[in-house]
């Protein structure tokens, strides 16, 4: 057999110096009809080693007999049924060959999406210490959602996996989407789907929030990662793709190279569509819904009596509150970035929300005010104190005299 190198020489010789076949013989050493074979033949020459017998050939009769009484047995029970001794190697090779011609055909639909028709939405973990003040790291969750059409990416990174954070981030997300689509595809994350006697259904917080959108829910099978193949797959890229070699300092530069790393990404080529996410997003936002006049408010709300402390309890951490409302019902507001206080109309308290656990954050103002207050205080009682004046018993002067 001659080598592909001489195959290729031959045809060379022959189609484009038109020599014959005599001369190229000569040329090349070769005999004639080898250089006749060469110009015959469709394609390069290659070699293929002669098929030794196994010994599984022998018994593969018996394998298929199992198989189509049980096309799912696996391969070793089948070996213990025929009685196999020899490596279990030779016999899986060949169940594995064997097996789909006994299995009844499992097509599936293929996910095709309209324009503005649904995005996923995950909660992605990144394994990445985050420094989040005082010493302390964690490894916050990162919301990530994928529209099904154009398969635009956002992501943000938020402080909880609590309802409040998980929808206070999912509506920045959906700002940077551009619009609503007319379904999102979920998980059974506890904050956004409850599960009782075995029915998915959205909870109260999130009922509210989808309904002023009026965004639709679909809720997944559990252990289904499948079904939400997409955002799973973005989840997957960023990890790949964004994480390594990076060094972030705290949360608030996380998201910024994030954002940066997005803006990116949604420009490259993306190899199932044949384009770019941008090229897409246009008749993407054209078909979703559009925001209502008034958005949904989704921050953690309540309403405390403020104690002496004049500090407020959100998650682990204390806030410090005027000590005017010392007393009084307080309404507390918390969103992801600040932890905000009202006494009725007025504002009492307004600070940086802390990612850092177990932590008391003082404004210097509430210090100050509570000092004027104390002096006050002091002042007044020490003021009550001068404007008492002895009484004298009378009396004693007319027992003095004997008048009495």
């Amino acid at each position: 057999m001659i080598s592909v190198e001489d195959w290729a020489e031959i045809r060379r010789l022959h189609r484009s110096d038109h020599l014959s076949i005599k001369e190229i013989s000569r040329r090349l050493g070769l005999a004639r009809n080898t250089v006749r074979a060469a110009l015959r033949a469709e394609g390069p020459p290659s070699y293929e080693r002669a098929r030794r017998p196994w010994a599984v050939d022998a018994v593969e009769p018996e394998i298929r007999a199992l198989l189509q009484q049980f096309p799912r047995m696996p391969a070793t029970v089948i070996a213990e049924r025929i009685g196999w001794s020899r490596s279990l190697t030779q016999l899986k090779l060949r169940v594995s060959e064997l097996r789909p011609l006994y299995l009844p055909p499992d097509p599936v639909q293929r996910t095709n999406y309209v324009p503005g028709e649904l995005a996923q939405w995950d909660l992605w973990f990144p394994p990445a210490d985050i420094p989040v003040g005082v010493d302390q790291v964690a490894r916050p969750p990162v919301l990530v959602g994928v529209s099904g059409y154009s398969r635009w990416m956002v992501g943000h990174m938020i402080p909880s996996r609590q309802t409040h954070d998980i929808l206070c981030g999912h509506l920045r997300l959906l700002v940077d989407l551009g619009g609503v689509p007319r379904s999102g595809v979920y998980d059974n994350e506890p904050g956004l789907i409850s599960r009782r006697g075995g029915s998915a259904k959205p909870t109260r917080d999130f009922d509210a929030f989808r309904g002023t959108l009026g965004m639709g829910v679909i809720a997944l099978r559990p252990a289904d990662p499948e079904a939400k193949g997409l955002v799973e797959r973005a989840n997957g890229y960023l990890e790949t793709s964004f994480l390594p070699g990076r060094r972030f300092s705290d949360p608030a530069d996380f998201n910024a190279q994030l954002a940066q790393w997005l803006e990116k990404a949604n420009r490259r080529q993306h190899r199932a569509l044949r384009c770019r996410p941008l090229d897409r997003i246009a008749d993407d936002r054209r078909a979703m819904a559009g925001f209502p006049p008034v958005l949904p408010d989704p921050a953690l709300r309540f309403s405390t009596r403020l104690g002496r402390d004049h500090h407020v309890r959100v998650a682990t951490c204390d806030y410090s509150v005027h000590p005017k409302a010392i007393g009084r019902r307080v309404e507390v507001r918390v969103d992801l970035e600040r932890v905000l206080v009202r006494l009725g109309a007025e504002v009492v308290a307004d600070h940086e929300r802390s990612w850092a656990r177990h932590r008391t954050l003082t404004d210097p103002r509430h210090v100050e005010a509570r000092a004027v207050m104390a002096l006050n205080r002091a002042l007044s009682e020490v003021a009550t104190d001068d404007d008492q004046v002895e009484e004298r018993d009378l009396s004693v002067y007319d027992r003095a005299l004997g008048v009495a």
